[in-house]
Formats: structure tokens, sequence, C-alpha cells
């Protein structure tokens, strides 16, 4: 099981070169329950991703399994894809006992930065409170889930 929350971003940290970082290519085969496929680094993973979100507590909950595939079934699989293939460059950031996520942006989501943060449960979830480069909390708003932007054009923030 996930549990995270995820955020906009006033801005992108200074240092953000000196993380931890990887780019990420990903497909969606089908929307709900989210099959995907992930080229990360070189890793290339199919997902299987079923949300059960919690509106009340503004986090998102979701049973998710992954399976490591080869670059061939990662390049057939992409190529039956539906809409937008994502691409973006993903930050791993130190934060407390976390690990914040930071995702920016390329291609038609250009301009987009979302930081993600996944919890060990959800009363941690709930007491979250991010860093200072952190702006709007949209856990709860599906606009920013990767899932909704594969059909969907969103490049600047609010």
């Amino acid at each position: 099981m996930e549990i995270e929350k995820k955020f906009l971003v006033k801005s992108v940290p200074d240092d953000i070169e000196k993380y931890e970082h990887n780019e990420i290519e990903q497909a969606y085969l089908c929307g709900v329950p989210a099959l995907r496929v992930r080229k990360y680094g070189e890793r290339f993973v199919f997902t299987y991703k079923n949300r059960r979100d919690e509106p009340e507590k503004n986090i998102c909950i979701a049973d998710e399994f992954e399976r490591e595939i080869t670059r061939e079934a990662f390049e057939h699989l992409k190529s039956k894809a539906d809409g937008i293939v994502i691409i973006k460059t993903r930050y791993r950031i130190p934060y407390e006992n976390l690990i914040i996520e930071l995702d920016i942006f390329h291609g038609v989501h250009e301009g987009l930065v979302l930081a993600e943060v996944e919890f060990p449960d959800e009363k941690t979830a709930c007491h979250f409170v991010g860093p200072d480069w952190f702006a709007e909390d949209v856990s709860g708003d599906h606009r920013y889930t990767n899932n909704y932007l594969s059909t969907h054009t969103v490049s600047i923030q609010d």
C-alpha cells in the first residue's frame, strides 16, 4: 500500500543538482485501475495501481504492485499506451526522516513541478508539514495525478 501527499512547488531548491535524480518516461495502458509502464533511469517497470484516496484526510492511498520488465517489453507496451507519454526528471531529496520526490516535467507539461512524499502510515501523512518551498497541497486534486496528466495537457501551475 502506498500512502502519499502531493504538493505544488513555489520554487525549486537552489542546490537541486546535488540530489540523486533520474529521468523518467512513463505511459499508461489503462486509467482505472492504472496500468503503467515506466523507464526509470535504466530500470523498466510495469505497475498496477488502484487508488482509494481519502479526500477528507487529503491523502492519496493506493494499492500498488510493480514488476521489472525488459527494455523490449517497455518499448512494446509504450507503443500501445493511451494519450501522452509523461517525461520528467525526479529528484530524491531527504527531508526529516522521509524522502521528497521532486518531479520537474518536460515536453507538453513543461513548467509543471510537483513534490510527492510517501509515508509509513496515515497518521504521519496527516501531520506532515513540508519545507517552506512547498506551495499548495494538491493531494486531493485529481488534475495533478500522473494518470490524469497522461490524457490532459497541464503545463503551468495556478
